[in-house]
């Protein structure tokens, strides 16, 4: 749901081969190398761009377009899960119907601590919520919790050619930083796993982050070569309706915030595993501590503060979270900000930062105070996701060729 999701991570296919799938999503003939090239389509929802093809038939106008992203449980939430995705669920949870996982799976890909691991979850959960996630309006829950997630990444590993998988730049980046030989197997398929979380639901779109949209790409590629494989008329003689096994998801990009940056290094993410916590503003700092590291936090010596200079990663950074927290526009934030120096600029991001995060961290403490709501969320969130889940697993299954259980 990033590779700590939010799996939120995907990338779509180039131009050029969207207009060869036309309004409709055509049978590959053949598997096709992940394409690299990503094309800004209309924007769909507020505050997001969507970047798609129609490559599904859409339902009935009054049935809902489905979203679905996810968090992993470890290490606290940040900044940047909170202004790169959750913040943008909540926006979303009015327009689309959503679902939001706590990928517990993806967190066990590199050592973890089985002690934090629930802990970590239930933590997210009650984040999930303080944020602005509403019930009665999206289903949260834990991955784990439906296991056709599982079954499905299994089925789907099946169809994934390992050339594809090779490819991913994150198991590149983790795997060297894990030993490539140390490296775990889950690793190396996790992208098949996000993907099942993804195609399980029938998803229309996932939001995603610009540094995320590689996998929305294989997610693609795999729903059209499954299709291809087992669909359509081979489906149709097996007994089934025929047609497509999956819907085509498409990526969801917000048009600010989709990438928060370290507070050390303004050309690396903010990221839960930096060995710094200085690098980061956690959703549960405390009102000193963000103060503390917004004075600390790398800045440049530029006369003035500006955005899009690529000489200024830190300034872009800095002002780009501004901007968000304080709910301005980039061009307000331009003219009140133009003249500032660091000096001045500083204290006014930790008193926006303070001001958005505090009625998070209230509500927080009083959900995670009543266990027992917490635990009904959680449950009734996994059965409707076990509900839709369990429609696309007796598909597969029929279309796979498996004896069926007789019920």
């Amino acid at each position: 749901m990033g590779h700590a999701t939010t799996l939120s991570h995907f990338l779509i296919l180039s131009s050029s081969r969207l207009s060869r799938l036309g309004s409709r999503t055509r049978f590959l003939t053949k598997p096709t190398p992940l394409s690299g090239s990503f094309s800004p389509f209309p924007v769909t929802g507020q505050g997001f761009r969507c970047c798609c093809s129609a490559a599904t038939e859409d339902p009935s106008p009054s049935v809902k377009k489905r979203v679905v992203s996810g968090v992993q449980p470890t290490g606290s939430i940040h900044l940047g899960n909170y202004l790169g995705a959750i913040k943008n669920w909540v926006a979303l949870q009015d327009t689309y119907e959503t679902l939001f996982i706590i990928v517990d799976c993806h967190a066990i890909t590199l050592p973890y601590d089985t002690h934090q691991l629930g802990k970590a979850t239930t933590d997210t959960a009650a984040l999930y919520l303080a944020c602005g996630i509403d019930v009665s309006k999206a289903s949260v829950f834990v991955q784990s919790h439906v296991p056709a997630h599982a079954q499905l990444m299994w089925l789907l590993s099946a169809s994934t050619p390992i050339g594809w998988l090779k490819k991913m730049t994150q198991f590149k980046e983790k795997s060297r930083k894990e030993g490539a030989e140390d490296a775990s197997v889950a690793l190396f398929t996790y992208p098949d796993l996000m993907t099942a979380d993804i195609l399980l639901y029938q998803s229309d779109f996932v939001p995603v982050g610009e540094d995320q949209k590689q996998h929305i790409e294989l997610a693609r590629e795999i729903a059209q070569r499954v299709n291809h494989l087992y669909g359509g008329r081979k489906w149709k003689k097996l007994g089934g309706r025929g047609g497509s096994l999956f819907k085509i998801p498409e990526p969801l990009i917000p048009q600010a915030g989709a990438r928060v940056m370290s507070l050390t290094d303004g050309l690396s993410k903010m990221s839960k595993s930096a060995p710094s916590d200085q690098s980061r503003i956690n959703l549960l700092d405390s009102k000193d501590l963000i103060v503390d590291k917004i004075k600390r936090c790398k800045t440049d010596s530029f006369a003035g503060l500006e955005f899009d200079n690529a000489e200024r990663p830190e300034c872009n950074n800095l002002l780009s979270v501004y901007q968000i927290v304080s709910g301005k526009t980039k061009e307000e934030v331009t003219e009140e900000c133009k003249d500032m120096s660091w000096g001045t600029f500083k204290p006014l991001l930790a008193d926006a930062l303070i001001e958005h995060l505090s009625p998070i961290q209230a509500r927080y403490q009083e959900i995670i105070a009543e266990p027992a709501y917490l635990d009904k969320v959680l449950s009734e969130g996994a059965d409707r996701a076990a509900e839709l889940g369990d429609v696309t697993m007796r598909n597969m299954h029929q279309a796979m060729g498996f004896y069926q259980r007789r019920r």
